[in-house]
């Protein structure tokens, strides 16, 4: 760098000084902000378990019609019977299972408690539809400091009909959504908890310090573990969710003031992350083949005895046998391309473009002896979905423009749920596949609805226009669930009613 020399007497004026650079106010802040929690800890339970109590409610009114078999229902509630009968699920020779056994254990626990019946088979989807609208509350709350947001992303949930069906039918979804966001909410109290401990320990060493056993992470890694136990793309939020936590950890560091934050993190947490987020989730997808393990006719349990010949004979036959199953499991779910009339791409399912026809009985009529129609259509709230693009796109410029830590969670967990369904557009696919990811698409409507609130210091008739505003939304979502409703349980309509309800041609 130059040194400018000293002045001499005579030599005239000095130089004109070096011009500085004028420094423009950040466009957005260096370091994340995280809303502090409202104190009203005990009101904000009593009213997510309200709603959750009520929830369930409305899910189990009607749940049993019809009293036959939906859809894929034709494969789970038989297998998950099977499961009770022997412990695992009976390699008959004509069927291949496909999916873990821990999603057709729950199924099995409806059908021990109320026999195999339509009301067994689906009563647990209802539960784990209800715990999901609760966990939702909590979650949101915590991210955006607000009750009544919380509150208002459960309603959403509530609200939404492809939620509503898909908690009324004894599919495997809903039980890998209610593990996805269970997951999540309990890795963000891990991400609050180090914060404060870290924030709360000031000065902090160089190098860090030892943050102990975080509890809810190894929570966050067995929830992991379970989600992927009831189907396989609950990896993919797991291995997201990983790396998003090691970022948190980073932040955390990096806000304390410590030199190297990368470092830090990769000495201080990446060894308990390896096992909270990898070595548990694995444990606990094994612990799912225990009746698999156990079992006598399991589908592929022998495989490795009547097959000796193969490489790595040191490793006992019946994991060679378990991971055989695995690899015959993966060809056929990633060359699945059967053309089916209710497939669906992932880009058509955030405009509800191709929902699932559950049911449809033929030749119905009433007394006087007009048509009547019972469809159960398994399709989102239309006011509620078709919201979901826009908020994405708000949530990123919310990223671009505050840094903001919940539209990170959002942007991470959509591309994790629903951008991975991208990477094989050849496979057949069905909108029930968002099931795991549509806790997070209604999180990105309720950020979007958190600004429209205004901030708590706006002025009283801000915040009042945008309480308006919000409760409107909400009340337009409820109103249009509840004219959806008879095509969502399968209620008598006429043809003219069912036809106002029929808003796309792709919905017949």
């Amino acid at each position: 760098m130059a040194v400018l020399a000293p002045e001499r007497p005579g030599a005239g004026p000095p130089p004109h000084p070096p011009r500085t650079r004028r420094r423009w106010p950040a466009p957005r802040p260096r370091v994340d902000r995280i809303p502090p929690l409202p104190a009203d800890r005990r009101l904000s339970w009593v009213l997510a378990l309200g709603l959750g109590l009520l929830v369930l409610a409305g899910r189990l009114v009607g749940i049993s019609y019809p009293r036959t078999l939906l859809f894929d229902e034709a494969y789970y509630p038989p297998e998950a019977w099977d499961l009770l009968t022997w412990g695992h699920e009976y390699n008959r020779g004509y069927t291949f299972i496909v999916h873990p056994p821990l999603g057709k254990w729950l199924i099995a626990a409806g059908e021990h408690l109320f026999g195999y019946t339509s009301l067994g088979w689906r009563f647990p989807s209802a539960v784990a539809g209800a715990v999901a609208v609760v966990v939702l509350v909590r979650l949101a709350r915590r991210l955006t400091g607000s009750t009544l947001l919380g509150l208002v992303a459960g309603l959403l949930l509530a609200f939404d009909g492809f939620a509503f069906t898909v908690s009324r039918i004894g599919l495997l979804d809903v039980f890998l959504q209610v593990f996805v966001v269970s997951a999540v909410a309990c890795l963000v109290v891990d991400r609050d908890r180090v914060r404060a401990r870290i924030a709360g320990s000031m000065p902090v060493p160089v190098t860090g310090f030892r943050l102990g056993p975080r509890g809810w992470r190894i929570a966050a890694g067995f929830l992991f573990g379970c989600a992927c136990a009831v189907k396989w793309s609950g990896l993919y939020f797991l291995a997201f969710a990983a790396v998003l936590s090691l970022f948190w950890e980073r932040s955390a560091w990096r806000a304390a003031g410590v030199p190297h934050p990368v470092a830090t993190t990769l000495r201080r947490g990446l060894p308990g992350a390896t096992w909270a987020l990898a070595a548990v989730p694995v444990l606990t997808y094994l612990a799912g083949f225990t009746g698999w393990f156990l079992g006598e006719t399991a589908q592929g349990r022998w495989w490795a005895q009547r097959n000796p010949e193969t490489a790595f004979p040191w490793i006992p036959d019946a994991l060679r046998s378990w991971w055989h199953m695995h690899v015959e499991w993966w060809t056929f779910h990633n060359g699945l391309s059967t053309s089916h009339p209710w497939e669906s791409g992932p880009w058509t399912w955030l405009v509800n473009g191709r929902p699932i026809l559950l049911w449809n009985p033929q030749g119905l009529t009433d007394a006087s002896g007009d048509q009547v129609i019972r469809y159960i259509l398994m399709v989102g709230t239309p006011t509620l979905w078709l919201a979901f693009a826009p908020a994405l796109a708000w949530a990123a410029w919310r990223i671009v423009a505050r840094r903001d830590p919940a539209a990170v969670l959002v942007a991470v967990m959509v591309a994790a749920g629903w951008g991975t369904w991208f990477l094989n557009p050849e496979r057949t696919m069905f909108v029930f596949y968002t099931a795991p990811v549509l806790p997070f698409f209604v999180l990105a409507v309720v950020l979007v609805l958190q600004d429209v609130l205004g901030r708590p210091g706006a002025p009283p008739w801000r915040r009042t226009a945008g309480l308006a505003a919000v409760s409107g939304y909400v009340a337009v979502v409820a109103g249009t669930f509840a004219f959806f409703y008879p095509v969502l349980a399968g209620l008598p309509l006429s043809h003219a009613e069912w036809v106002t309800r029929m808003w796309f041609p792709s919905w017949f």
